[in-house]
């Protein structure tokens, strides 16, 4: 549902246009948090009567060039959003907010409309892979078991070294290192 509704902007357009109060005074009468906010409307109303300030029902789609052509006046004129969507006949210059910022992260790709709502089902149903059963050997499980636990005590020796004595630990590697390198350039 909508902040404001349709007859409420009507009313304090009028106001505006009956030149009692401003749009700081008539923003504070009606608690509106932004004085631009009935700016908006103000303008939407000069441009496109009633309609201006109505929401649309239906879901209007724009194609990839129009998008483009709109982002592309707005950055040659350097007009604002607002000014923008009264030259191209929209009413909701946040749809042009929301379009640049698309087009500034994701390019032309982006602007293109994309399918929405769940895919459909595939017509074949999906298989679940069953799990292979474990085709080691006893004795090959146990060499497997045995050589993980090789690597966990030679990776606890080298960390303990490493806890005792940091800089000579990473002195000794720097010079193996250095020496390996040396090797491959000679070769």
């Amino acid at each position: 549902m909508a902040k404001y509704s349709e007859e409420f902007k009507l009313q304090v357009v009028q106001e505006y246009q009956n030149g009692l109060l401003g749009f700081s005074l008539l923003a504070k009468k009606y608690e509106i948090p932004n004085k631009s906010q009935i700016n908006k409307w103000v303008r939407a109303y000069k441009e496109f009567g009633v309609e201006g300030l109505s929401r649309k029902k239906t879901k209007q789609v724009y194609s990839v060039q129009f998008k483009l052509d709109v982002l592309n006046f707005m950055r040659q004129t350097g007009a604002s959003y607002q000014d923008t969507a009264i030259e191209f006949n929209m009413n909701n210059p946040a749809l042009i907010v929301s379009w640049s910022r698309i087009f500034l992260k994701e390019g032309i790709e982006g602007l293109q409309e994309k399918a929405k709502g769940r895919p459909p089902m595939s017509k074949k149903p999906k298989t679940k892979p069953t799990k292979q059963e474990s085709t080691m050997s006893r004795e090959e499980e146990l060499e497997r078991e045995n050589e993980l636990l090789r690597l966990e005590v030679a990776y606890l020796k080298k960390l303990k070294a490493f806890q005792e004595n940091p800089d000579a630990y990473l002195e000794k590697y720097k010079l193996r290192w250095h020496s390996n390198s040396s090797k491959k350039d000679s070769d």
